[in-house]
């Protein structure tokens, strides 16, 4: 059992010393006790867990009855929010803790208390009960929405209001300058939340806006999409991400997204015949920022001054591209097993008991959720395009050439990056990334040096995602008169590298009766590496040019095995449907896989590897993990967060 943080244990013993308001007594586990009456003597907030709520003034008694300051330090349900982001590991911060506080240190503005809105409480239950869920932790009493919080009609405010920081506040573009303008500055995470909404709102036919999580210190990873039908996957249409600032102080890549979004946008207002096909046959993400916090620390330093490391780990100190599962380590063992399935390799239970990210699980939670084809995260300190395998295939060697199955495709997939990049295909070998010159600036990852963790290696191994890792430059925090030359390197390497998404095959995967088979294994002769199929029963398999022998398999259905010829000019996804016809006597056959118990069958799917798995398992009767955190409050130990 993990021991809470020393830090915290001073607070714990001290809030042993006098109960908050305990529900033990009631059955509906609420307390017995009244709320705090509207009127009330407004008095200086002075609660540390709660300095950064949006205002100075509260009241006591407080909605819980706590009559002083010391009465709600020594709380249960104050040292709850104080370790609240520990125990679900960044979910949900600062949100419930901005919650927490309107119901333990009320708003109080001219001698009233201000209760907090019914609705907030509302969603933001919704969104976080799963965080919960997954360490068996009851939701708190003292954020029941019905009891301790209002409507709009009683003068309810907005807690969270805070979180938004000003984003919406439009920032004017300067004077004389048509929309189509795009400013080629670094970009505070607020104006970076401005231009992607502003862009998703001029283009609001083909784009859109939304978060797929937070980071530790709760800034929402907001994502940018561009289709022809924003917010829904189309039947045949590949999808693409793009990632960048996964460490926090490499930021070309974050302004590189950033400014691609404007362009897209604009370039299709304008009728770029280019822009409209990429965007009309694909669905594009843009995650300009998967590290924000890290983002804060290095700009803090700010360009030219900033150091090789600062800012590189998120809040938690951790490297997000060290933070993955490592499935590089099963595959090795797994591929040396004849007959054995090796790809999407499932999540192992203990990678969940060490410390997990927020933005971690916020991509693979995103990967779950839409069936990726292709992918690159951008980063800095180099110039060179790099691609799986990232671990070496003897762990001890710190170089090695360790290719996937898929190396050949990989190899063009890099080169489509590198071969229109002008730097990149620069003869100078005096110049930032020459040492690569001679491999033409592409390089497989482990073949550079090893490293286990990674985002790319993960991508592979558990999902149908290809992901390569294009290295910007030699400087980290270029200086803001630098970004529109980087752009203009990097501008149509983006571009080409996001249309190698329709090269190979795509098709259907249906029963006799045109029903669509979902998580149908497509398998090619000579490629130890299956992808599977949507659930709308659409596949897209990255395939180099030349002939290839295309295998369609099914649990209870018989294989269907087609040639395929792939011209090399050929620019777009080859349509290849199967039929599958059932199985008519005997057992079930399919080809052997990877379970979780040994040998033979078809790997659990996705959805069923909760995210938020414990990390600790619980055995009979015992308390959970986080329960340690609790255990100096003797009689005063929060049981109302106990599920049984």
């Amino acid at each position: 059992m993990r021991p809470p943080p020393p830090l915290l244990l001073t607070m714990l013993v001290l809030a042993a010393a006098r109960p908050g308001c305990e529900p033990a007594w009631d059955p509906e586990g609420a307390c017995s006790r009244s709320v705090a009456a509207d009127s009330a003597t407004c008095v200086d907030l002075q609660l540390q867990t709660c300095s950064d709520v949006t205002y100075n003034r509260t009241a006591f008694p407080t909605l819980l009855q706590h009559r002083t300051r010391a009465a709600v330090e020594s709380s249960s349900e104050y040292i709850l929010l104080s370790v609240l982001h520990h125990l679900l590991e960044g979910q949900c911060n600062p949100d419930l803790r901005l919650l927490g506080c309107a119901v333990l240190a009320p708003r109080c503005e001219g001698g009233r208390v201000r209760r907090p809105c019914r609705h907030v409480c509302g969603a933001l239950r919704e969104a976080c009960q799963p965080a919960f869920d997954a360490i068996d932790m009851a939701w708190p009493y003292f954020l029941d929405c019905g009891r301790y919080f209002s409507g709009p009609e009683e003068g309810c405010y907005d807690p969270l209001e805070k979180l938004r920081g000003g984003l919406d506040i439009e920032e004017a573009l300067p004077s004389g300058y048509p929309p189509t303008f795009i400013q080629f500055t670094h970009h505070s995470y607020a104006q970076m939340v401005r231009v992607l909404r502003r862009t998703a709102a001029r283009c609001a036919h083909i784009s859109k806006t939304y978060s797929i999580g937070r980071s530790f210190d709760g800034r929402d990873l907001l994502v940018i999409e561009f289709s022809s039908r924003p917010g829904q996957h189309e039947l045949m249409e590949p999808e693409v991400k793009l990632i960048g600032n996964i460490h926090g102080n490499e930021v070309a890549g974050r302004e590189m997204l950033i400014y691609l979004a404007q362009y897209l946008c604009s370039e299709y207002l304008l009728g770029n015949p280019r822009i409209q096909r990429l965007l009309n046959t694909t669905r594009i993400h843009l995650l300009p920022s998967m590290n924000p916090d890290g983002y804060e620390v290095a700009a803090a330093e700010g360009a030219g001054y900033n150091g090789w490391t600062s800012g590189r780990q998120n809040a938690q100190n951790l490297d997000l591209n060290r933070n993955f599962p490592d499935l590089t380590s099963e595959y090795y063992r797994l591929a040396s097993v004849r007959g054995v399935r090796s790809d999407h390799i499932a999540i192992p239970q203990h990678y969940w008991w060490g410390k997990v990210a927020p933005e971690t699980k916020a991509v693979m939670k995103w990967m779950r959720a839409i069936p990726f084809v292709l992918s690159a995260s951008l980063h800095g300190g180099d110039l060179v395009v790099s691609y799986p395998f990232d671990f070496s295939k003897h762990p001890q060697e710190e170089k090695m050439f360790s290719p996937t199955p898929d190396e050949k495709m990989f190899k063009l997939l890099a080169r489509a990056y590198a071969d229109v990049h002008p730097m990149m295909m620069d003869r100078s070998e005096n110049r930032c990334g020459g040492n690569f010159l001679k491999r033409g600036s592409i390089i497989n990852g482990a073949d550079w040096y090893s490293f286990t963790g990674g985002m790319s290696d993960f991508n592979y191994l558990h999902s149908n995602c290809f992901e390569i890792t294009v290295e910007l430059g030699c400087v980290k925090f270029p200086p803001e008169e630098a970004l529109y030359t980087i752009w203009q390197h990097n501008k149509e390497p983006l571009l080409n590298f996001v249309e190698m998404v329709h090269r190979g095959i795509k098709g259907m995967v249906m029963d006799k009766f045109g029903k669509p088979v979902k998580n149908a294994r497509i398998l090619v002769k000579g490629i130890r590496h299956a992808i599977t199929t949507a659930p709308d029963g659409d596949y897209w398999r990255l395939l180099p040019p030349g002939a290839h022998i295309v295998i369609a398999q099914a649990p209870g259905y018989s294989r269907v095995i087609k040639k395929v010829i792939i011209p090399s000019r050929m620019k777009r996804a080859g349509r290849v449907d199967f039929i599958l016809q059932p199985l008519r006597t005997g057992p079930q056959k399919f080809l052997p896989g990877s379970r979780r118990g040994g040998l033979g069958g078809e790997p659990q799917e996705p959805d069923q590897e909760p995210l938020g798995a414990r990390r600790q398992p619980t055995t009979g009767g015992s308390k959970p993990w986080w329960w340690s955190y609790f255990t100096s409050l003797g009689q005063h130990q929060p049981r109302w967060l106990l599920k049984y």
